[in-house]
């Protein structure tokens, strides 16, 4: 007899503010928030700073006030801590499970078929302690037979004190009340549109959802909507992604922290995108066919406004940085104009074949072979001692880009870099 699927969800909570206390413990209990690329907008708050009521998506100036008021501490966004304690996190659970699905940052599914009953929560509690004890970080998890209610039964586990953070719904005959509890804009799966239409139609919680007719819910919410109600009633229909699926297209892109004007200035963003894009790339075994090049000035700002974007046809699929580079430049120079004052370029590549499946011309360059092996040999470097530990001189002097982030309420690196190392003094 097959045994039910026992799957669990993992998830950080409040993963970029607790990232910040783990090495700053003067932080704890003191209200945090996290601010996007150039310091811009709120994408991040701990529970202190929620309770304030400071929202998701405020523009910062706007809570500026309040900020200095209830003495909140504000953090630009440190990209390489986050994810580099988030790699930490999702080795630490590869060894509770051989079966890990890595969701986001900050959230992966385990498999956890096999655990007897009688053992399951205390398993849970273990992975929990394990986690805040090597790593400092808080996590909440859910339990279920399915993955759309593991992520119901590790919100409940978030949001409710009397379950201190774990939440096994094989503890339960019967988990109706559970379902009532939850509204079905908050269901996994149920997205704005649909959660509005279901409104209409008198099905306000997940238990109402589950209840409902199936062909009713095929028909007005194509097979992904059935696929959800029946994860609600305990029937598993999504299974556990055991490599992540591969992108269809990559984008590097980034506002700047000051205007640019020159040429040569977006030559060097353009150069260092191409960089970034083609090693995600790499990453996932691919090579693209088409390049395309955006630049734009800022919206927002009362001075002449300008967008374009130039696409390239490669004459075969490349994924080497060298070997897109020039490409990319002649795409800028299509499209660059004098007398405009730039906030934003961005590379985009699509049309992706596999590396395995690559065709090899008489017509390429004769070195190229050798290009695609510095290439990936940069990266490995790159890998190993941190990111741009080695990089084309194209993409400028890294102390002189007037093109990169304003980050100026970044910490330290503290997991990646010696020099960012906490000092012990007397």
């Amino acid at each position: 007899m097959k045994k039910p699927n026992i799957i669990a969800l993992v998830d950080c909570n409040n993963f970029y503010a607790s990232c910040e206390r783990v090495f700053n413990p003067k932080l704890n209990g003191r209200p945090i928030v996290v601010l996007s690329n150039n310091d811009g907008v709120i994408i991040a708050r701990s529970e202190e700073a929620k309770a304030l009521g400071i929202k998701m998506g405020d523009p910062f100036f706007k809570v500026e006030q309040l900020i200095k008021q209830k003495k909140v501490a504000v953090f630009s966004s440190n990209y390489t801590l986050y994810g580099d304690l988030s790699a930490r996190v999702m080795t630490t659970l590869e060894r509770f499970s051989p079966e890990v699905e890595i969701y986001s940052i900050d959230e992966a599914f385990l498999n956890l078929t096999g655990i007897e009953s009688e053992n399951q929560t205390r398993y849970l509690h273990n992975i929990r302690n394990t986690i805040k004890k090597w790593l400092g970080l808080p996590v909440s998890i859910g339990m279920a037979p399915t993955k759309t209610l593991a992520k119901l039964a590790n919100r409940l586990a978030k949001k409710n004190k009397e379950y201190n953070g774990v939440l096994n719904l094989y503890e339960y005959d019967n988990y109706e009340k559970f379902l009532e509890s939850i509204e079905v804009e908050d269901i996994w799966g149920v997205g704005r549109q649909y959660s509005a239409m279901l409104h209409r139609n008198n099905i306000h919680t997940a238990l109402d959802l589950a209840r409902s007719d199936r062909k009713w819910i095929k028909k007005r919410m194509t097979v992904v909507g059935l696929r959800t109600v029946m994860e609600l009633n305990g029937i598993p229909c999504i299974d556990l992604e055991h490599t992540p699926p591969t992108k269809k297209s990559i984008v590097s892109s980034r506002s700047f922290g000051d205007y640019l004007t020159k040429f040569d200035e977006l030559k060097e963003a353009v150069s260092y995108f191409v960089a970034r894009a083609s090693e995600k790339m790499r990453s996932q075994g691919s090579a693209c066919r088409i390049l395309n090049v955006f630049i734009r000035t800022n919206p927002f700002k009362n001075s002449p406004q300008y967008y374009n974007s130039a696409e390239v046809r490669l004459p075969y699929p490349m994924n080497g940085t060298n070997e897109l580079l020039p490409f990319a430049n002649q795409a800028l120079k299509k499209i660059f104009r004098d007398g405009y004052y730039y906030q934003k370029v961005g590379v985009l590549l699509m049309d992706f074949v596999q590396t395995n499946n690559m065709m090899v011309s008489l017509f390429d360059p004769p070195n190229r072979l050798n290009q695609i092996k510095a290439t990936e040999l940069m990266d490995k470097i790159n890998k190993k001692y941190g990111r741009e530990a080695i990089y084309f001189a194209a993409a400028g002097m890294k102390e002189h880009r007037r093109w990169q982030m304003k980050r100026e309420l970044l910490s330290n690196h503290f997991t990646t870099n010696w020099k960012h190392l906490p000092e012990v003094k007397a």
